[in-house]
């Protein structure tokens, strides 16, 4: 009988205890849109402009080794058509042509690993500060899981209501203005 009444008091007070940590840990679920709230720093601007500087650089540079590729390619074919040259530089001149055009193209694709280093690289920061202030206002708002509204221009966020988008709080948080 003791048993029985300490085992029902041991139940209740289980079910009261389970029942206010679910009371107490109630999802809240919002989302924003990163991209967006990037777009919107002061520091953007800087960053765009940094990456148009180097995309300038290194474009110069490949205009440059073409610009070299085609005066060097204008004589080869004058010296082709002029049929007057030793076969001999001409095969060294044609090996030449192809080893520049691999230096070209081996140099585009090191220039465009070059320029998403970069991005990177200037972009980290910037998101970085933006998580820390999601993390701050869904920790005052009481958000369990915030959710991205966008990944990669497709929709993760299939359905919401606009008063759980918290992109303005963190503007907020962050003092930027959103105009």
């Amino acid at each position: 009988m003791k048993l029985n009444r300490l085992f029902l008091t041991l139940g209740v007070c289980l079910l009261a205890v389970l029942s206010a940590q679910s009371q107490s840990s109630e999802l809240k679920i919002g989302y924003t849109n990163v991209d967006y709230i990037l777009s919107k720093l002061p520091e953007v601007k800087q960053i765009e402009s940094e990456l148009k500087t180097h995309e300038e650089q290194l474009g110069a540079q490949l205009q440059i080794k073409m610009k070299d590729f085609e005066d060097k390619y204008k004589v080869f074919v004058a010296d082709t058509e002029g049929g007057n040259v030793d076969p001999v530089i001409l095969s060294d001149k044609q090996t030449e042509l192809q080893s520049l055009q691999s230096s070209i193209q081996k140099f585009q694709q090191e220039a465009e690993k070059s320029l998403q280093q970069k991005q990177v690289e200037l972009l980290q920061p910037a998101y970085e500060k933006i998580q820390n202030s999601i993390d701050v206002v869904a920790k005052e708002n009481g958000y369990t899981h915030i959710f991205s509204n966008a990944s990669g221009g497709a929709p993760v966020l299939l359905f919401a209501t606009e008063e759980d988008d918290i992109s303005k709080l963190v503007l907020a948080n962050l003092g930027v203005n959103e105009e």
